[in-house]
Protein backbone atom coordinates (compact mmCIF):
# COMPACT_ATOMS: atom_id res chain seq x y z
CA UNK A 1 0.00 0.00 0.00
CA UNK A 2 1.16 3.16 -0.85
CA UNK A 3 1.14 5.97 1.82
CA UNK A 4 0.33 9.67 1.43
CA UNK A 5 1.42 12.18 3.02
CA UNK A 6 -2.09 13.27 3.65
CA UNK A 7 -2.48 10.05 6.07
CA UNK A 8 -0.92 10.75 9.59
CA UNK A 9 1.95 8.03 10.84
CA UNK A 10 0.48 6.94 14.06
CA UNK A 11 3.01 5.18 16.12
CA UNK A 12 2.89 4.17 20.71
CA UNK A 13 5.43 6.94 20.79
CA UNK A 14 2.75 9.61 18.74
CA UNK A 15 -0.22 8.52 21.00
CA UNK A 16 2.19 8.25 24.17
CA UNK A 17 2.98 11.92 23.70
CA UNK A 18 -0.34 13.15 23.27
CA UNK A 19 -1.47 11.53 26.21
CA UNK A 20 1.30 12.87 28.15
CA UNK A 21 0.08 16.27 26.89
CA UNK A 22 -3.57 16.02 27.48
CA UNK A 23 -2.38 14.65 31.20
CA UNK A 24 -0.68 17.54 31.84
CA UNK A 25 -3.52 19.90 30.90
CA UNK A 26 -5.89 18.56 32.92
CA UNK A 27 -3.41 18.32 35.76
CA UNK A 28 -3.47 22.29 35.61
CA UNK A 29 -7.14 23.01 35.58
CA UNK A 30 -9.29 23.21 38.78
CA UNK A 31 -13.09 23.41 39.30
CA UNK A 32 -14.64 26.72 38.83
CA UNK A 33 -15.94 28.47 41.75
CA UNK A 34 -20.26 28.88 41.65
CA UNK A 35 -19.62 32.67 40.87
CA UNK A 36 -16.90 32.04 38.35
CA UNK A 37 -19.47 29.62 36.66
CA UNK A 38 -22.61 31.66 36.97
CA UNK A 39 -20.61 34.23 35.08
CA UNK A 40 -19.55 31.96 32.34
CA UNK A 41 -23.22 30.70 31.61
CA UNK A 42 -24.42 33.75 31.56
CA UNK A 43 -22.22 34.84 28.85
CA UNK A 44 -22.72 31.60 26.97
CA UNK A 45 -26.37 32.68 27.44
CA UNK A 46 -26.56 35.97 26.03
CA UNK A 47 -24.15 34.85 23.18
CA UNK A 48 -26.52 31.96 22.30
CA UNK A 49 -29.36 34.56 22.40
CA UNK A 50 -27.80 37.27 20.34
CA UNK A 51 -26.93 34.36 17.54
CA UNK A 52 -30.56 33.33 17.99
CA UNK A 53 -31.76 36.96 17.49
CA UNK A 54 -29.64 37.85 14.59
CA UNK A 55 -30.60 34.72 13.11
CA UNK A 56 -34.49 34.83 13.19
CA UNK A 57 -34.01 38.91 11.88
CA UNK A 58 -32.45 37.81 8.93
CA UNK A 59 -35.54 34.74 8.61
CA UNK A 60 -37.46 37.63 8.77
CA UNK A 61 -36.47 39.86 6.39
CA UNK A 62 -35.29 37.37 4.03
CA UNK A 63 -39.20 35.82 4.20
CA UNK A 64 -40.79 39.07 4.12
CA UNK A 65 -39.07 41.55 2.04
CA UNK A 66 -39.90 39.77 -0.84
CA UNK A 67 -43.58 40.51 -0.23
CA UNK A 68 -42.99 43.83 0.75
CA UNK A 69 -41.34 44.16 -2.27
CA UNK A 70 -43.51 42.51 -4.54
CA UNK A 71 -46.32 44.83 -3.74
Amino acid sequence: MVESALEPNITTKSVGQAIRAHLRVLKLTKKPSREEFLTIAKVACAGILAVGAIGFIIYVLLTMLPQWVAK
